[in-house]
């Protein structure tokens, strides 16, 4: 059974969105803080996937989403929050949320979202005879595909799955500029309902992870005006 974290001060909230996650087959931790949700990862094991709130007594979302990031590139982060802020969003983004949506929000589509984040996650859990054990390869990146796992010269990059996603897709289409609105597709799907500069935010974290030199990229280039595409 998939596992989800609700971490929401807010009962109500936080009841609502654990009940329809139940409804949906999904075993459901709660924490109304950080501290609890830290506590309640340490001792009931890794979840799928994570729903955060940002305005929490004590530690707030944005510091949660920091701390269980480090322990776990694979888990899924939602970040749910009032903020609607452009500069939120991209913080919350930055520091390795999969996505952010803003109250009040659609019950619904925080379930598909949080589904799809999941599918992620069980990939990632593949056997190596469930899986698909090719390796893509370009220059000196290797993308295996098994493992899930990105190697520059040999060595593994950690990777969140969103980013492994958006790199196997440049990988399948190396040399060829991608509109944003494609890797939205890719990657999310092609009902998220999200806004398309979550590539934006993604990008800019790959760049961190993969180019020498992530303010001069040679790998990740910009296509101005239009989207992205992969130089290997």
């Amino acid at each position: 059974m998939r596992r989800v974290l609700v971490v929401e001060d807010e009962d109500s909230i936080r009841e609502l969105i654990a009940l329809n996650l139940r409804m949906a087959d999904y075993e459901v931790l709660e924490a109304e803080s950080a501290e609890k949700a830290l506590a309640l990862l340490g001792s009931e094991g890794r979840c799928d996937a994570a729903v955060l709130d940002v305005m929490l007594p004590g530690m707030n979302g944005f510091s949660l989403c920091e701390a269980i990031r480090r322990d776990d590139a694979n888990i899924g982060i939602i970040i749910l929050s009032a903020k609607s802020m452009e500069q939120d969003k991209i913080r919350g983004l930055s520091i390795g949320a999969d996505d952010y949506m803003t109250k009040p929000f659609s019950v619904s589509e925080l379930l598909a979202r949080i589904d799809a984040l999941c599918r992620r996650v069980q990939r990632t859990g593949q056997t190596a005879a469930e899986a698909d054990d090719s390796r893509l390869v370009s220059g000196q990146f290797v993308l295996d595909q098994k493992s899930r796992v990105l190697y520059k010269k040999g060595e593994p990059i950690d990777l969140t799955q969103v980013e492994f996603q958006i790199m196997e897709l440049f990988f399948q289409n190396s040399g060829t500029a991608l509109v944003r609105e494609k890797i939205l597709e890719g990657v999310w799907g092609e009902n998220y309902y999200g806004d398309v500069k979550i590539v934006d935010v993604n990008i800019r974290r790959l760049r961190m992870k993969i180019e020498d030199e992530p303010s001069s990229p040679k790998h990740i280039l910009t296509v101005w005006g239009y989207g992205y595409r992969w130089n290997g």
